[in-house]
């Protein structure tokens, strides 16, 4: 009797470890296949991505917009507490636009230069660069009502 329980329960043991095996393959399967939408967020820039993705300010005096889409560049420093304030706000519009417009983000304190050549003294500095036409600056952590109606009207004029 003891040795026909033993095998009972090899059985029943060995019958659970195959179900459990099952429904953890059907769950990674199931979130395998499942598909979400891609986010855009910001990307950071050093002078050298500046210089090829905007700007070359090197080699040329005159404005001279080196992108496909029109962007937002958010002059910010880690530190900054209005800076902290607005980087949520940003990551939103950027899924929020998606391929619609750029947004990149300077670190004032890595790229100092980057920072003295716009002149920057207070941050966060928003500069809105459309495809065509001059960039505009925006001074201050501003609202998302507000970053959206100069994104409306500057970067997405038809």
């Amino acid at each position: 009797m003891k040795h026909l329980i033993s095998i009972v329960s090899i059985v029943l043991i060995s019958l659970c470890a195959v179900v459990f095996a099952q429904q953890k393959q059907t769950k990674t399967t199931t979130a395998t296949t499942v598909s979400t939408p891609q986010t855009v967020n910001t990307i950071h820039l050093t002078k050298a991505e500046f210089l090829i993705k905007v700007f070359d300010f090197e080699k040329n005096k005159d404005w001279q917009y080196l992108g496909s889409k029109p962007c937002l560049i958010d002059f910010y420093a880690d530190w900054c507490g209005p800076c902290k304030k607005v980087a949520p706000i940003l990551e939103e519009l950027a899924s929020e636009y998606g391929n619609k417009i750029i947004i990149y983000k300077i670190n004032t304190d890595k790229e100092k230069e980057l920072a003295a050549a716009f002149g920057i003294r207070s941050i966060p500095s928003l500069l809105f660069v459309p495809m065509t036409g001059s960039p505009q600056m925006a001074l201050g952590a501003l609202p998302k009502e507000t970053l959206q109606d100069a994104i409306e009207k500057v970067l997405l004029v038809k």
